[in-house]
């Protein structure tokens, strides 16, 4: 008897092309075809399938949540798979920092949880009550107007990526996204300890901003607040893909809390097998004995705990950290630079800025900052 097609699911073109890469990924014929064929455009496209491949395909569908993107509750779920969170502006930096995160997703089996925080203006206020009622009144329905403009925007970037999938530019991965009121450096801590991911995705835009933006960079709060692993992506990045990266340098103190970070980036960095690592030590202070004793012992220990990867070490003598930085990663052609970082005060933030913060802001080089 002929097994006859079956709708699975209508869908824009765009989705339907992601759902039947997905399906045909698990040996699923897949078949389709406009709803109608006078005006193919608007009604999307039919996903059709042999009918006895339904009981698998729903599975598939259900098992991978895929297109629902707005679930509060997704996020609460535990399947098993590590999570990748990434906050978005709806700015180009953005979408950089959604490529990578997808192209991430993919080789570590994670899914992407696309995080935007807008916020409130309307504040109680001190009228009287007629008149309160009357500006609360006016106050909402803007307020109404802003949640219909990021709901609009959000749904653009969903169209975007979908049609990036659809391209090939982007993998086909599950991802949802998740909208806030608030702060969006604290509501992206407050989220992260929630929805606990493996990795944290940010754009900026580089050595291009103010300095006058330092302390009010929303990544780089977050840098300092949360205990997630986080990837900071410049603007002008040239690669979208931990794949083409050659050479990564972490920056060590020979701190305990470096060897915990050192073995946390490792796991993020297991898919990929060809990149060459250099333990580099920066001293302001010149020909220290004890550093090189450190740096030997620390040679020592790297050697017996992972001899499986490619490490060298730099000792860079310096009187000015940033230059030297500067130097070192355009000499040695490095594409990543990792370093750890402690959480601190607010009066620490201000007025003496960690190096990640400085780096953020100094340099395009794609900074992943760890908390040992």
């Amino acid at each position: 008897m002929e097994d006859k097609l079956v709708t699975l699911a209508i869908h824009t073109n765009e989705k339907a092309q992601i759902l039947k890469s997905v399906l045909e990924g698990e040996n699923i014929e897949v078949h389709i075809n406009d709803v109608d064929l006078n005006n193919p455009v608007s009604a999307g496209v039919r996903i059709r399938i042999k009918e006895s491949d339904l009981p698998k395909a729903l599975s598939v569908v259900e098992n991978r949540h895929l297109f629902s993107y707005d679930e509060e509750e997704t996020y609460r779920t535990d399947d098993g798979r590590k999570r990748i969170l990434v906050p978005v502006d709806f700015s180009e930096y953005s979408l950089t920092a959604c490529q990578f995160a997808f192209n991430q997703a993919r080789d570590l089996n994670a899914k992407v949880k696309i995080l935007h925080v807008y916020f409130n203006p309307y504040y109680p206020t001190a009228l009287p009550m007629a008149e309160a009622f009357a500006y609360q009144g006016k106050e909402e329905k803007e307020f109404q107007n802003i949640i219909e403009k990021v709901r609009e925007n959000i749904q653009k970037l969903c169209n975007i990526i979908d049609e990036k999938v659809s391209a090939g530019e982007f993998p086909p991965v599950n991802y949802s996204y998740v909208l806030k009121e608030g702060l969006p450096e604290e509501e992206i801590v407050t989220f992260t300890k929630e929805y606990k991911p493996a990795l944290i995705v940010m754009g900026t835009r580089g050595k291009d901003q103010k300095d006058a933006d330092l302390i009010g960079s929303v990544t780089a709060e977050v840098i300092e607040m949360t205990h997630v692993p986080l990837i900071a992506i410049p603007e002008n990045t040239p690669f979208r893909d931990l794949k083409a990266v050659k050479h990564i340098a972490f920056l060590t103190n020979f701190s305990q809390r470096d060897l915990i970070s050192f073995d946390v980036m490792i796991k993020l960095l297991e898919p990929y097998k060809d990149i060459k690592i250099s333990l580099t030590h920066i001293s302001v202070k010149k020909s220290d004995r004890w550093d090189e004793i450190k740096l030997a012992g620390i040679k020592t220990y790297f050697s017996n705990q992972y001899p499986h990867l490619n490490i060298d070490y730099e000792l860079i003598d310096t009187n000015d950290m940033l230059k030297s930085l500067d130097e070192y990663i355009k000499d040695a052609g490095i594409e990543i630079l990792a370093l750890t970082t402690s959480k601190r005060n607010i009066f620490a933030r201000m007025f003496s800025p960690s190096i990640s913060r400085k780096m953020l802001f100094h340099s395009d080089t794609p900074l992943l900052v760890l908390r040992g």
